[in-house]
């Protein structure tokens, strides 16, 4: 093992550095998701990094490898958080008690993962999301549905598409077609959730069913589409859960009409989240300029009972950074300083007009010039802008203001 120091400018793998210009685009994509998130009635609130590994970090959907651990100096296991949904559930399940249901909660944090097993292999990432806790209606994931949408929106990501499936839908499946057979279940739950259908395909053959519970799996691959996707998925299977299911979906669909926002969904019964922790309703939104999902989101109602709260809960996360990184967004001016110049003699003038143009909210840089000679240091770009060149080189300014003895 290569135990060598890290250079001075080196940094970990899986973490960046965020320069002015990425900030001040992923602030911009951050408060216009959240200003959009409080219009629908959501308060943002803020949990802390650390959490301990005995709550947040085993309630958590991320598996134990993925998590930091780390101990504190009383020999208590700490994590990082991994995502926002346990610690939001912790604070509903304490701090939040008394509120009245139900309750919409919103944030931004940054959230840590040891190994990334998508594409970027990132270990910490930013996430802007919400929960509604305490509705279990159709009502409410629908509502979370619309305001991933609008999110989306808000984030300036043009074009996209949300797949909404049901975790109950497939787990009456594989009861009804393969009762007993636990193994198998998870086999083709692990095909489906990295998007495997050819070894689904395979592993189904090799298993000693009959040609109708084959059929009835098989089938299962072909329910993507509209809301005629109800139908034909009612058709498919008689299991009380997977019927139950469906319907609640249905209802979601019809739901989403009412907000005009059907046309951005597809209804793709192949697609199960994390099994272990949705337990109903699940999505994920596709940017058309990206290959892995910008959002996800669903129902999991038994997550609250472990911090002793058992009520039902849903909600979603935009993954910001790979808004900011992969998707164009509304392209913004950036505004230039404007340079004032002063010499010694005026300085408390030049250092008062600064103050008054900040005051109108422009940008300002200052600047002592040291003789008439450093005044000779601009030139014009266009009628825009203009380059002021003196010991450091290429600066530009939207205008240069004199304050100076030699005018």
């Amino acid at each position: 093992m290569n135990m060598s120091k890290p250079k001075g400018f080196e940094k970990p793998a899986g973490v960046r550095d965020y320069l002015p210009h990425a900030v001040k685009k992923l602030r911009k994509i951050e408060n216009d998701v959240l200003h959009c998130m409080s219009r629908w009635g959501y308060r943002q609130m803020i949990t802390p990094t650390l959490e301990y590994y005995d709550t947040v970090g085993v309630a958590s959907s991320t598996s134990d490898q993925k998590l930091y651990k780390l101990l504190n100096n009383r020999g208590q296991a700490l994590v990082l958080r991994s995502e926002m949904t346990a610690p939001v559930a912790r604070v509903v399940s304490s701090l939040l008690k008394e509120e009245p249901l139900p309750l919409r909660l919103s944030y931004h944090a940054n959230v840590f993962r040891a190994i990334e097993e998508e594409a970027g292999r990132e270990a910490e990432f930013f996430q802007t999301g919400v929960e509604l806790v305490g509705d279990d209606s159709p009502e409410a994931d629908a509502e979370v549905v619309a305001l991933a949408i609008a999110s989306l929106q808000a984030a300036g990501v043009q074009s996209f598409k949300i797949a909404m499936g049901h975790v109950g839908f497939l787990n009456g499946l594989f009861q009804e077609a393969l009762p007993g057979l636990p193994e198998a279940q998870e086999e083709l739950k692990s095909h489906l959730l990295s998007r495997d259908y050819v070894s689904f395909r395979e592993t189904l053959r090799g298993l000693n069913l009959s040609e109708v519970q084959k059929n009835e799996l098989n089938g299962l691959l072909r329910l993507r589409g509209g809301k005629e996707i109800c139908g034909q998925a009612l058709e498919l299977s008689i299991h009380p859960l997977a019927r139950t299911s469906i319907e609640h979906l249905c209802k979601v669909w019809e739901v989403l009409e009412s907000y005009g926002v059907s046309e951005h969904v597809l209804i793709d019964l192949t697609m199960i989240g994390d099994f272990t922790y949705y337990t109903g309703m699940t999505f994920e939104g596709y940017a058309a300029e990206l290959g892995f999902p910008v959002c996800s989101g669903g129902r999991y109602d038994n997550l609250l009972q472990q911090f002793g709260r058992p009520i039902p809960s849903t909600g979603f996360s935009l993954k910001t950074n790979r808004i900011l990184d992969g998707v164009p967004g509304t392209p913004e001016e950036d505004e230039l300083p404007i340079l004032v110049q002063y010499d010694i003699p005026r300085r408390r003038e030049g250092l008062q007009e600064a103050v008054r143009l900040r005051s109108e909210g422009h940008a300002v840089v200052t600047r002592l010039t040291m003789g008439p000679e450093d005044l000779k240091v601009v030139q014009r770009l266009n009628s825009e802008t203009i380059v002021a060149e003196g010991e450091r080189f290429g600066e530009i300014y939207t205008f240069v203001t004199f304050i100076s003895e030699h005018g």
